[in-house]
């Protein structure tokens, strides 16, 4: 504790908190670029020049978010102590957390912690699932629309007709392709495109919930939340469970 007449606390580390606002950020363009490329019709945009542009800065986009959450991967292992794997994610105490934190919630003065009460370490566990889920299955797309990193090389070597080089095979051009490779190469690529678009409606669905629990642990007296975001330091009304 940095000051105990005011109950200030350290909380996130800087390198946490710009994953925080980097994250947030990557999923609002991305969400907007795909809402575009799903309605690209209905909103007067043809040709594959423009479908591919598109495409293009969805996948440049999607970069940032994936070595953003890359990076949170990592100083999961490296970073400050309510930055950590170990005290962000449930642990074997769990159970334990979790019932004293809801029997605290129903006296009216609800358990206070410097990084994640128990709910919001399930919270963070299952956002974290569904954004790597959202980057692995964005990056089979990158690579089978338009021949991108980590697999377009792969693919464009394998929908390459014989004696074609990979570099020559264009993003929606069948020119100097195998016919049944590339039907194969849709068959394969068509569910990810549907798990990524369904994935990133469950998504907004956990942000809409996090939110939403953020603003009532907040306001129900669990300290500042928002702020402790942006400055790193967390004001708590009470001892935290967790110093």
């Amino acid at each position: 504790m940095t000051d105990s007449r005011t109950n200030i606390y350290k909380a996130w580390d800087l390198p946490t908190r710009l994953f925080h606002w980097i994250n947030f950020l990557c999923i609002i363009l991305l969400s907007i670029l795909g809402l575009i490329m799903l309605y690209k019709g209905a909103i007067g945009i043809s040709g594959n020049e423009a479908r591919i542009g598109l495409k293009v800065l969805h996948v440049t986009v999607g970069y940032v978010f994936a070595a953003n959450l890359i990076f949170r991967i990592i100083w999961g292992f490296a970073g400050g102590r309510y930055s950590r794997w170990k005290t962000l994610l449930p642990g074997k105490n769990f159970g334990a957390e979790l019932k004293s934190y809801k029997a605290a919630m129903s006296t009216g003065e609800p358990q206070t912690f410097i990084g994640h009460n128990p709910k919001g370490k399930l919270s963070v566990l299952a956002l974290l699932l569904l954004l790597t889920f959202m980057m692995f299955t964005g990056m089979i797309r990158a690579g089978t629309d338009i021949y991108y990193p980590p697999f377009g090389h792969l693919a464009a070597s394998y929908v390459a007709a014989e004696g074609v080089s990979p570099a020559q095979i264009k993003p929606y051009d069948s020119t100097g392709t195998d016919a049944d490779k590339m039907a194969e190469l849709k068959a394969f690529k068509s569910p990810f495109g549907a798990l990524h678009v369904y994935g990133a409606y469950v998504l907004w669905l956990l942000v809409l919930i996090h939110i939403i629990a953020v603003v009532r642990a907040e306001t129900g007296g669990e300290g500042t939340l928002v702020s402790a975001m942006i400055s790193g330091k967390k004001h708590l009304p009470r001892e935290p469970v967790d110093q």
